[in-house]
């Protein structure tokens, strides 16, 4: 399977049809989303094309496609519009024997993991990240949204053991296989 993970969209809709646009391209067949979805939270400013009824409409039609988890600007509120679930803290896939950890990072992240996955999937930093540490690879998926520290907008892709991060616009930063 092709996943495409992202995180921290933050309510905004180009960013977000940017990524769907990406998704149905390339034809994945799941879209993780790594928290942060709808609120663009206090620490930030406004996102561009700020609307988060919007992006909740988008992903609600591809509700059975998705997999989500909490990051900490999700709430109970941001969950009424979502037809899918949003408030695990993290959520295991296991692909081809291969287990991914997503999370969103600000609970679980490198230096906090339970059990020991073959990939950590997280966002929370804004600032994307693929390394091999410890034997597991570990990809920060940055930000669609609020890259920081000059960082690129990014989302990542998983497919056959190969993670690969992505500018916005689709181009390959780095890859990285198992």
């Amino acid at each position: 399977m092709k996943y495409l993970i992202v995180s921290d969209i933050h309510g905004s809709l180009p960013a977000l049809k940017r990524v769907l646009d990406y998704y149905e391209k390339e034809r994945c067949h799941m879209l993780c989303i790594l928290g942060d979805i709808l609120n663009y939270g206090p620490r930030n400013g406004l996102p561009e094309g700020l609307a988060p009824q919007e992006v909740a409409g988008l992903l609600n039609k591809m509700a059975d496609d998705i997999i989500a988890v909490r990051g900490n600007c999700d709430s109970e509120v941001d969950q009424m519009l979502l037809d899918f679930p949003i408030l695990s803290d993290y959520a295991l896939l296991v692909d081809e024997g291969k287990r991914l950890f997503l999370t969103h990072g600000h609970i679980y992240n490198e230096d906090k993991l339970p059990g020991t996955p073959d990939c950590l999937f997280y966002g929370h930093t804004h600032r994307w990240k693929l390394t091999r540490q410890d034997g597991r690879i570990v990809c920060n998926t940055g930000s669609v949204t609020f890259p920081k520290d000059g960082n690129a907008p990014t989302f990542a892709t998983y497919e056959g053991g190969i993670v690969t991060v992505h500018h916005l616009d689709g181009t390959t930063l780095t890859q990285c296989s198992l």
